[in-house]
């Protein structure tokens, strides 16, 4: 693996990050965008991505200019920048998804990365396989076996200053996920596409992406940059981003503005529904939904496609912002309640919440327990892991939620979802937390949890809990031996 991707700051497994291009000469700023352009039908022009979007990379497809009659002998003699009017770096796909949809292509991978080197791209692919979901094992692994091969392929073919995509499939497999995310960071090549997952992007499947995308994370090294095959809504980015995920191509803004369907960040509506625009984007402060209505099909598609565009960059600016504040979970829990699926991401997320928690930051601003899933995020497992560290002093100790109490050696205080911490602790994050008045059975549960663990850790001493209130589901996590005082009962 090349040396060309460097990390400035982490949330969660979030990264602000910078991508260097050496044949294109520039650097990509991470999370990005990567817009696909179709050579034969461009809604929104390349130079438009560049002088309006702020574009700093895209990607096209390598197998659809050479087979074209029209675009292999230009692209060839003028360059893939020239062609298409583009500075920043581009990227090009292979055909494997043309493999995909079809069962067979005419190329081999020697012969496309050689063709992508000649016109110009600045990051080749192979051809890879993408096994689709749910396919049987024995496909599953027969067709990543057949994709490493074609990576050993592609690192002993002569690219030049391309950088070339090492992909890591194997279906819906986690352990084969992080099987071929290892073995791609060991080909020598240099980003690290998530392959073959937009069957359930499309299916709204976004528990098993997260599953998927962290299994190939366990595979890969820190460093490796990690592309999102066609992550094309931004309703997903900011939970693909607490994942790891540094790159998204996205041809939805241009499929879905022929579909006369208008992106929000939260979900997709159907322009013949809207009375009102709720964006203000320039296409939605110059253009009313009746007015789009009434235009000709090319406009109004361009117009769709450019306000997609604005959603889809402002979010990921959005989401840049919340790496740099400290506050991607909070921003990827309100965009979990856009959706059910979404929320069952979300949730599927949190069970990698240990995995994330290696990178996620021990300081930051405060933390904000928005619902019960708050008490599953990294700071909390961060917690519970610091008490095997913690020695309480003396032989009796009182964990309360309440003042201090007389007859005891120490006294520690109980937060919810955290559990329990001595005092000296509570000015620190993320101890701060701002929780609501009216906490659910999750984060009483949590702390239980933490009470538990700092007990079993010491078994020679003796403690009471002080709580208030709390539920029969987070008291019957507590060891039976502690003592157990209901400070609300009790005044």
């Amino acid at each position: 693996m090349t040396d060309v991707f460097e990390v400035d700051r982490y949330d969660a497994a979030g990264r602000l990050g910078e991508l260097e291009v050496p044949r294109a000469g520039v650097t990509v700023e991470t999370p990005a965008l990567l817009p696909v352009i179709n050579p034969h039908l461009q809604t929104v022009t390349p130079a438009q991505l560049e002088s309006e979007f702020g574009a700093e990379i895209l990607i096209t497809n390598s197998y659809v200019l050479y087979g074209s009659e029209d675009l292999r002998e230009p692209v060839e003699q003028q360059g893939l920048h020239d062609l298409l009017d583009f500075s920043g770096a581009i990227v090009t796909d292979s055909g494997s998804f043309q493999l995909a949809e079809y069962g067979d292509i005419d190329v081999t991978t020697e012969e496309i990365l050689d063709f992508q080197r000649r016109i110009g791209s600045d990051i080749g692919t192979p051809v890879d396989i993408p096994t689709p979901p749910d396919a049987s094992r024995e496909q599953a692994e027969d067709e990543l076996a057949t994709t490493q091969e074609r990576l050993a392929t592609a690192a002993d073919v002569e690219t030049g200053e391309m950088l070339v995509n090492a992909p890591v499939q194997g279906s819906t497999y986690p352990d084969l996920r992080e099987e071929a995310g290892a073995h791609a960071a060991e080909s020598g090549l240099d980003v690290f596409p998530v392959g073959a997952v937009v069957p359930m992007m499309n299916e709204y499947r976004y528990a098993d992406l997260a599953d998927v995308v962290a299994a190939a994370k366990r595979g890969l090294p820190e460093s490796a940059p990690v592309h999102l095959f066609g992550a094309g809504h931004p309703m997903m980015f900011a939970l693909a981003v607490a994942l790891g995920c540094d790159l998204f191509d996205s041809a939805a803004y241009a499929i879905y503005a022929r579909d006369d369907r208008y992106m929000t960040v939260r979900t997709t509506e159907h322009l013949e529904d809207l009375e009102y625009f709720p964006c203000s984007c320039p296409v939605c402060t110059s253009y009313t939904p009746a007015e789009l209505r009434e235009m000709d099909d090319d406009q109004r598609e361009r117009l769709l496609a450019e306000h997609n565009l604005h959603v889809s960059y402002g979010e990921l600016r959005t989401i840049k912002q919340a790496i740099r504040r400290g506050d991607l979970m909070e921003l990827v829990e309100a965009r979990a309640r856009s959706h059910p699926a979404m929320l069952d991401g979300y949730r599927a997320l949190l069970d990698h919440a240990g995995q994330l928690e290696r990178t996620d930051p021990v300081s930051k601003d405060t933390f904000f327990h928005l619902s019960g899933e708050s008490a599953r995020r990294p700071e909390v497992v961060r917690h519970h892991r610091r008490l095997d560290r913690l020695e309480p002093r003396g032989d009796s100790v009182l964990l309360t939620e309440g003042n201090d109490a007389d007859g005891f050696d120490e006294c520690w205080n109980v937060l919810p979802p955290f559990g329990p911490f001595p005092r000296e602790l509570a000015d620190g994050y993320p101890l701060t937390a701002e929780t609501p008045e009216r906490l659910d059975a999750p984060a009483y549960e949590a702390a239980a949890a933490g009470v538990r663990r700092l007990v079993d850790a010491h078994p020679d001493t003796a403690f009471t809990l002080g709580h208030d209130g709390w539920p029969a589901s987070a008291l019957a996590d507590v060891p039976d031996h502690v003592e157990l005082w209901n400070l609300g009962n009790d005044g």
